[in-house]
C-alpha cells in the first residue's frame, strides 16, 4: 500500500512539475521574449543572447545548454539532491518555450507570440503584458518548486555560493539576476532593439517582473492566507471552547498555561478558523467574556478535517 502511495504521489508531483514548466514557459516565451523584458537567471541570460545573435539559436535550446553544465556542476558539489526532477523540470521548461514558439520542427504553425492577442498587448498596452508574464512565469515556477522540482539555473548558482563562500540564497540571486538584467539592458542598448522604449525603460520594468514573479513564488507555495490561529485566554475558557464547538463546528484544543500578573493556572484555548468565520468567532466569545484576550495569527496551510488542502 505505501507503495503504491508513493507511486501515485510521485507522478502527481511529476504532472504538477509538467504543468509548472509549461505555464512557466509561456510566460517567457511568448510575452517576455519580444518585450524585451528579461526575467533573470539562465533564462534571462539566454534572452540577451538571443538577442545578441539576431534569433539564431531557440531560447529554449539555449537554456537547456546552459543549464546542462549547472546541473553537473551542482550534483558534484551538493550531490543527488539536484537529481532527475531538476533534469525534468528545466529541459520541459526548455522544450515549452520553443514548441509555444514554434521553434521547434514540424510545429512552426504555433508561435503563439505573434497572435493578435498578444500583439494588441505588445503594442497597446505594455504593462499589462509584462504583469501576466510575471505572473505566469511566478505561478510555474511555485508550481514547480511546491512539488519538489526545480528549473536549475540560478538555483544552483545560489546553493553553491551557500556552500563555499556563506552568502545568504537570496542574496545571490539576487546578485546574478541584476548582473543579468543589466547586461541585457546593455545588449538592448547597443543592438537598438528598444523600439519606442529606451533600453534603460525596459530595464526598470525587468526589476519590477522580478519583484512581481518573486512574491507569486513565495505566494504559491506557502499559500495565500485563508484560514487564521485564534488564541482565546479567558476565565470562562470552557464555556468558549464548548461554543467553538457546537456554534462553529471546529475543534479547539486547551493548553494549559500560568498567568503571570494573577498567578493563577488556567487554559487557553486554541482554534482555527476560516478568514469568513473570524468575525462569528469575535462575537461568540465576547458574547461569553467581553474581557476575554484574543489574538489571531495568519495560517497559510491546514492539513485536517475541515479544511482543504492546498496544492
Amino acid at each position: 500500500m505505501k507503495k503504491i502511495f508513493n507511486k501515485q504521489s510521485s507522478l502527481t508531483d511529476y504532472i504538477a512539475i509538467t504543468f509548472g514548466a509549461a505555464i512557466m514557459a509561456i510566460g517567457i516565451g511568448v510575452f517576455l521574449v519580444d518585450a524585451r523584458v528579461v526575467p533573470g537567471g539562465v533564462s534571462g541570460l539566454s534572452m540577451t543572447l538571443y538577442y545578441l545573435t539576431g534569433g539564431a539559436v531557440p531560447i529554449g535550446l539555449t537554456i537547456w545548454v546552459l543549464n546542462v553544465p549547472l546541473y553537473i556542476w551542482g550534483v558534484k558539489e551538493l550531490g543527488k539532491q539536484f537529481g532527475i526532477r531538476t533534469f525534468y523540470g528545466f529541459t520541459l521548461n526548455s522544450f515549452f518555450i520553443d514548441f509555444f514558439r514554434g521553434d521547434i520542427p514540424f510545429f512552426d504553425f504555433i508561435r503563439l507570440q505573434d497572435s493578435q492577442t498578444i500583439l494588441n498587448l505588445r503594442q497597446n498596452d505594455f504593462l499589462f503584458l509584462i504583469l501576466t508574464g510575471a505572473a505566469l512565469l511566478g505561478m510555474g515556477l511555485g508550481i514547480v518548486f511546491k512539488f519538489r522540482g526545480s528549473t536549475a539555473g540560478t538555483d544552483i548558482v545560489a546553493a553553491i555560493m551557500q556552500k563555499k563562500y556563506g552568502i545568504k540564497p537570496g542574496t545571490a540571486i539576487m546578485i546574478v539576476d541584476f548582473f543579468v538584467i543589466s547586461l541585457a539592458g546593455l545588449v538592448i542598448e547597443f543592438r537598438n532593439l528598444g523600439g519606442e522604449r529606451s533600453a534603460m525603460t525596459l530595464t526598470l520594468y525587468a526589476f519590477f517582473l522580478l519583484f512581481v514573479a518573486s512574491r507569486l513564488v513565495d505566494a504559491i507555495i506557502d499559500g495565500f492566507d485563508y484560514a487564521r490561529a485564534a488564541y482565546i485566554i479567558s476565565d470562562k475558557h470552557e464555556k468558549i471552547a464548548n461554543a467553538i464547538m457546537n456554534n462553529l463546528s471546529r475543534g479547539a484544543t486547551a493548553i494549559k498555561a500560568r498567568g503571570l500578573y494573577k498567578n493563577i493556572d488556567r487554559d487557553i484555548i486554541v482554534t482555527i478558523v476560516t478568514l469568513k468565520e473570524v468575525g462569528t468567532l469575535i462575537n461568540l466569545v465576547k458574547e461569553i467574556d467581553p474581557n476575554a484576550f484574543i489574538t489571531l495569527n495568519n495560517v497559510h496551510e491546514v492539513l485536517g478535517e475541515g479544511f482543504r488542502r492546498r496544492i
